[in-house]
């Protein structure tokens, strides 16, 4: 199993709590984004620069993604990509994105989106809060004890 990060939207408090986690774990995680970033160095941390672009970050994810991974992303379209491969997604709120759900978030997301084309204020998230951030964390750490354990 591998982490894979949509880092050019991932906020920064988020960015640290998957650091921890893919230190203490010994996870292969890497943050993909078409800017530098600073992430600490570690056997278990890489930094993927990619061109600029439209979704050019979520194409990458999307086709390097393997079955088992997961892939921190708020992006619904690059989520629908990863788990029709076979990967989780998981939002920095602390969703999961599942076969279970993405439908129906993706159906949601492309009705706001119709939304707004036709100039419909459909607001943005709020915030990122400290309840967002533990729901995250928690999740993260639900995901990656699963996943840890051996199979029966």
């Amino acid at each position: 199993m591998r982490i894979w990060v949509d880092a050019d939207a991932c906020p920064g408090a988020i960015r640290d709590i998957i650091v921890r986690a893919a230190m203490r774990r010994g996870v292969m995680t890497t943050f993909v984004a078409n800017k530098s970033l600073n992430i600490p160095g570690s056997p278990h941390l890489a930094a993927m620069r990619v061109s600029q672009g439209f979704d050019v970050v979520d194409e990458t994810i999307a086709s390097l993604v393997q079955a088992g991974d997961l892939v921190i992303t708020a992006d619904i379209p690059l989520a629908a990509k990863v788990v029709e491969r076979g990967g989780t997604g998981l939002n920095p709120r602390g969703e999961l994105y599942t076969h279970e759900n993405i439908g129906a978030r993706l159906t949601m997301r492309n009705m706001l989106d119709e939304l707004r084309s036709t100039g419909v204020a459909t607001g943005g998230p709020a915030p990122l809060s400290l309840a967002d951030r533990n729901a995250f964390a928690n999740q993260l750490d639900k995901y990656l004890t699963a996943q840890a354990r051996p199979a029966t």
